[in-house]
This record gives C-alpha cells, structure tokens and sequence, in this order.
C-alpha cells in the first residue's frame, strides 16, 4: 500500500527516512513529503498550499492509500480525508489529533519576521523529549524549518461529513491509549469523537518517534496498512 507520511512542524520529508526503509522492507511503498514551506524555501506557503501538496499526493497514488500526518499534521492528514473520503483506506495520527473547523491550524508559538521558528526544548520539556539525546535534539533543531505564518495561521476548514467513515489510527507515543481515550470521551477530540471507527495504537517514545524508534513505528503503520488490506 502506498504511506504518506507528513511530518509536524518544522519538520521536512527526510525526517521519515529511516521509517520509510523499514516500511519498504515491510512490503509497502512509503511517500514521505516535503510540505511548501517546509523544506522547498516557499517562505510564502500557506495552509491552502500545504492541503493542495498533500491531496496531489493523494491524487497520484495508484491505489487507496493511508496518510499519516505527525503532530500538528494530523490535521492535514484529516483534511485529506475530508476533501477525498472516498480515495484513503486510513488515516494514521502520530501523537496528535485533528483541528476542529474553523480554528487556526498551529498557532502555537511567537512568529518571528513572517514565520514560526522552533522554539527551543524549553516546552517540550517532559515525555515529549524525554527519549531524546543530545545529539538528537541538536540535530533536530539544526534542521528545523521555520514554518510560514500562512501555513501556522492559515484556519482549517472541514465540509464533508463522510470523513468521519475513514478509518483512524491513533498512534500513542508520549500519551496513553486509555489518556488518548479519555479526552475522546471527554470531547477535548471533537473530530475523532465522530469518527466511526478509530483504533489505538502504543508505542514507548516521546514526540518524535520516527527518530527514536522508527523501526517500531514503521511495524505499527504496516500492520495499520495491512489491516484495511485484508
């Protein structure tokens, strides 16, 4: 099966590399994408932009694939399945949860000369960075992408209620499943409270596991894949 895989914030389409190897050798073929704005130099991207490479992508596989969208891309992943309902087999969140409509898409941090720099560890102090040496955390943040104010402000919008159809897994690194379900249930996760389907999945990493622990994540996404395909 065909994998997008779109990383979070600041991250481009290498950051998958050492997943997408693991996923070839499980039989599937991995897209890792590099977001406009986020590794092309389109220091003007905006939120359209991001949403339109992520459905090319989409619109280019050749059969129904599975998008995985990383930490504030669960949101693209989830705008995927709005705007193609009928074209994903899944969608795959990584240690996040999809933005509710009409909300802004990350406007999370300060934004410096029209973009979003990486903040430093200070806030992801705790489970998210806990796996992290130093070598990985300077090398993270030596590669991180500023991301466009467009792109980081740009609000979500959401208009096909068939998304909710679209089978999700939740991939649970610095949280629980039973944490992950509580806030469903709870209606902090509006979006995946409606969906009708959603499974879990734990895996002992804090917020970037395609770093520490690619090769788990890769099994998890495969068996993920492998589950629509059966």
């Amino acid at each position: 099966m065909d994998i997008l895989l779109i990383g979070g914030l600041w991250l481009n389409g290498t950051v998958w590399e050492r997943v997408a190897s693991a996923l070839e050798s499980l039989g599937h073929r991995p897209v890792p994408l590099t977001l406009p704005g986020q590794g092309d130099g389109a220091a003007a991207a905006t939120l359209d932009d991001q949403v339109a490479a992520v459905l090319a992508a989409v619109d280019a596989a050749p059969g129904r694939p599975m998008v995985v969208g990383h930490s504030a891309a669960c949101s693209l992943a989830w705008l995927a399945a709005d705007r193609r309902p009928e074209r994903l087999a899944k969608v795959a969140l990584v240690g996040g949860a999809p933005t509710s409509d009409a909300r802004p898409y990350a406007d999370f941090f300060e934004i410096t000369d029209g973009a979003m720099p990486f903040p430093g560890w200070e806030p992801f102090q705790g489970p998210d960075a806990a796996d992290l040496d130093e070598e990985a955390r300077r090398a993270l943040a030596a590669d991180a992408v500023p991301v466009p104010e467009a792109v980081a402000r740009g609000v979500v919008r959401l208009t096909d209620e068939r998304r909710f159809d679209v089978p999700v897994v939740l991939v649970c690194p610095e949280f629980t499943p039973a944490q992950a379900r509580e806030w469903i249930d709870a209606g902090d996760v509006p979006e995946l409270a409606r969906a009708r389907r959603v499974d879990f999945a734990d895996i002992d990493s804090g917020h970037w596991p395609m770093i520490t622990k690619p090769a788990e994540l890769a099994r998890i996404l495969a068996a993920a894949a492998e589950a629509e395909a059966a």
